[in-house]
């Protein structure tokens, strides 16, 4: 299994929205490394669901629940979807301060590339999250 952290602004789809849904395709991705991150999941994995830009929080758990395939939005063959469901939210959201303040998350990929918006994850560093937020 592997673990992930996905961004998405609350204003155009927040967890509670994806918490409505049950479901989502996760699309919009047009930056490379992001798009191989897409391509590299695997149903059953693990993934952290981070506000951006407002609140600036982990909030929430879900899972991969289909595995990459072209992004219905647009025709171009180079960008890719995943569907995932919602699993939990965290009892505490993680905010971005707490994980820069935290040693055993200093060289998490949401800091060292804060502009990707998919990340992929070590098991220590997802497990912390969930420390820091349960």
């Amino acid at each position: 299994m592997k673990y992930w952290l996905v961004k998405s602004e609350p204003f155009k789809y927040s967890w509670e929205k994806f918490n409505q849904d049950g479901r989502t395709f996760w699309d919009g991705v047009r930056n490379y490394q992001a798009r191989n991150n897409l391509r590299d999941m695997k149903e059953g994995d693990l993934v952290l669901f981070y506000h951006s830009n407002e609140g600036k929080e982990v909030v929430g758990i879900a899972k991969i629940v289909k595995e990459s395939y072209q992004d219905p939005t647009t025709t171009e063959p180079n960008w890719l979807v995943v569907e995932l469901s919602p699993v939990e939210a965290l009892k505490t959201p993680v905010t971005l301060a707490t994980i820069k303040g935290d040693e055993r998350l200093k060289d998490i990929g949401l800091i060292r590339q804060g502009r990707l918006s998919v990340i992929s994850l070590k098991p220590e560093e997802f497990d912390r999250i969930l420390e820091l937020g349960n």
